[in-house]
């Protein structure tokens, strides 16, 4: 049983040893092969070369198995055989011994939608069986199955299988069947199953139908299941990469033309939006998402050129899509909807969408913006000829020269309004990237509602209690927000490891840089005081600043002018 290791191995000792149980749970997904096993293990005690972990699959018990047709293997749905009486009936047929075969094997699949007096008329017969009497419950919801019954069977859990275990088994069976089929094929099958080995082969079967004597292709596979072609998947993946709102549209008309369901595109989409974040993060394609080398090596090299948050609200959007095509949207509007989204955040008025504009300027900042490099200090300018001639000029006291004698020097020629030019100093190298460090307490304050509508998209309570306190102080990486001194009860709650966390994300998220939130009870905040804020400028040394910097000249509001 191909993904079902450790129950194969636990069956195949039990059987080796004569050690089998007489009850077991089966429980995993529909078409994890609980109901397939069951009947590998009543071939395995009742072949005529056993008991066997190796049914022959030729002689007279093996085939009847196979057939459904043992008088000694009895297969039950429980979801439509629930009542008191079935359970009943099945209890007079329980004493009866094996007929052809060394056990009698009962396989009750579904087991959970049995009620609980039948269960109640079953767990008798379930804890003192008849001897060489097996019990197989298979269900898909173990936790509805009563505790006392799951106490007297061993259970095995049945996983679901990868893509790669299920494309096993297709090809397999279709080198017995001799049925043709390319390998893209057949990893499509594999992967529309999601995990169920009957789907696959029921698709498989219904290909076999549709293609005739002619060779199962790609083509085939996409007409029979409606999916969307992995190409144009692609294609729509990277006009979101590209920000080209006009290609992503004609992607969805591509996506649709061929008469899929738009629904199912939008599923498609997500499957295909999922396997990109999750390769994103892991930095390579995981085991259970390989195809085929040339489409896992494409769908590395797209991960790679995707941004996160582009992905992520990819998913979003997606998954606000499905929601609403359930509630009667139309699901070709919804599909184009999420591919101009995605791809052109501008005409969406969401916060997500703004925070994926800003993220898109600051990376084509950083791209723009090379490396700061220190200035060089200008080189000595060669003095001409002709100034050679001219007498040199005084040195000023403030250079470390002495004032030349007055007699020494001709009697300059006064010039209105003229200054005595400064030494000259190199120009220091303007900053070109921000410089790191917690921001200032004017910035927080400042972007304070930003965090409340984005943590109201999320929580509306908590931006609530948000929308009642500010920022009034910050000491490094810690910000302290207050809350009015009768607000105790909002304080509290803010201060809860949920509440404290998404509003930190947001707040993250729109500074751009983690800050550590300290609540407290303030009547009147005081006003925060710039010089003293790390970085910081009161109005006199801005006032300074402004004037050494560029040249200027302070004009008091007293001032007359001409």
């Amino acid at each position: 049983m191909v993904g079902q290791e450790q129950v194969v191995r636990t069956l195949s000792n039990a059987i080796t040893r004569e050690k089998v149980h007489h009850a077991y749970l089966f429980v995993g997904s529909r078409g994890t092969g609980k109901t397939s096993t069951a009947k590998i293990l009543a071939a395995s005690l009742n072949c005529e070369q056993g008991p066997t972990v190796t049914p022959c699959g030729v002689c007279e018990s093996c085939v009847s198995i196979a057939n459904a047709t043992s008088l000694d293997v009895i297969e039950m749905d429980a979801a439509s055989n629930n009542s008191v009486d079935d359970i009943r009936d099945l209890r007079e047929r329980v004493a009866y011994a094996p007929l052809s075969g060394r056990h009698k094997v009962y396989i009750l699949d579904e087991a959970h939608m049995l009620s609980p007096q039948a269960w109640n008329a079953f767990l008798k017969t379930l804890e003192e069986p008849p001897p060489r009497t097996i019990f197989v419950l298979a269900t898909t919801e173990a936790q509805k199955v009563l505790p006392t019954v799951v106490d007297r069977c061993h259970r095995f859990d049945f996983g679901r299988p990868t893509v790669e275990q299920v494309a096993t088994v297709v090809g397999r069976v279709a080198a017995t069947e001799q049925i043709s089929i390319e390998s893209g094929a057949v990893a499509l099958i594999a992967r529309h199953a999601t995990g169920s080995f009957r789907d696959a082969l029921g698709t498989l079967e219904q290909l076999v139908t549709y293609a005739g004597d002619e060779e199962i292709t790609s083509a085939d596979v996409l007409a029979v299941l409606g999916v969307a072609d992995a190409e144009q998947l692609f294609e729509a993946l990277d006009a979101v990469i590209a920000h080209d709102p006009a290609a992503a549209l004609r992607s969805a008309a591509r996506l649709t033309s061929a008469g899929r369901d738009p629904g199912q595109i939008l599923r498609d989409l997500e499957v295909h939006g999922r396997e990109l974040l999750a390769v994103k993060m892991l930095e390579e394609v995981p085991e259970e998402m390989r195809v085929t080398p040339e489409r896992d090596e494409r769908l590395l090299a797209q991960a790679q050129r995707l941004a996160g948050t582009d992905v992520v609200r990819l998913l979003d959007l997606v998954s606000a899509a499905l929601e609403a095509t359930a509630n009667g949207a139309q699901p070709r509007i919804q599909l184009e909807l999420v591919l101009i989204k995605a791809t052109a955040p501008e005409v969406d008025p969401s916060a997500a969408a703004l925070l994926a504009r800003i993220e898109r300027l600051e990376a084509a900042l950083a791209g723009q913006r090379p490396a700061p490099t220190p200035v060089p200090a200008p080189a000595p300018v060669p003095v001409p000829e002709t100034a050679a001639a001219l007498p040199p000029e005084p040195e000023h006291p403030a250079n470390g020269g002495d004032p030349a004698p007055a007699a020494a020097q001709p009697e300059p020629t006064p010039a209105p309004a003229a200054r005595e030019p400064e030494p000259a100093a190199p120009t220091p190298a303007p900053p070109l990237q921000p410089p790191a460090g917690p921001p200032e307490l004017a910035t927080v304050a400042a972007c304070w509602p930003a965090v409340i509508d984005l943590v109201r998209k999320d929580n509306q309570m908590l931006a609530a209690l948000l929308a009642d306190a500010r920022p009034v102080a910050l000491q490094e990486h810690d910000v302290t927000v207050a809350f009015p001194s009768g607000k105790a009860f909002l304080k509290r709650k803010a201060e809860q490891d949920d509440y404290r966390r998404v509003t930190a994300e947001a707040l993250r998220a729109v500074i751009g840089t983690p800050l550590v939130l300290r609540y407290e009870l303030r009547d009147e905040p005081e006003p925060a005081d710039p010089a003293a804020q790390p970085g910081g400028l009161s109005h006199e040394e801005l006032v300074k600043r402004l004037v050494e910097e560029f040249d200027a000249q302070e004009v008091l509001d007293d001032e007359e002018t001409d």
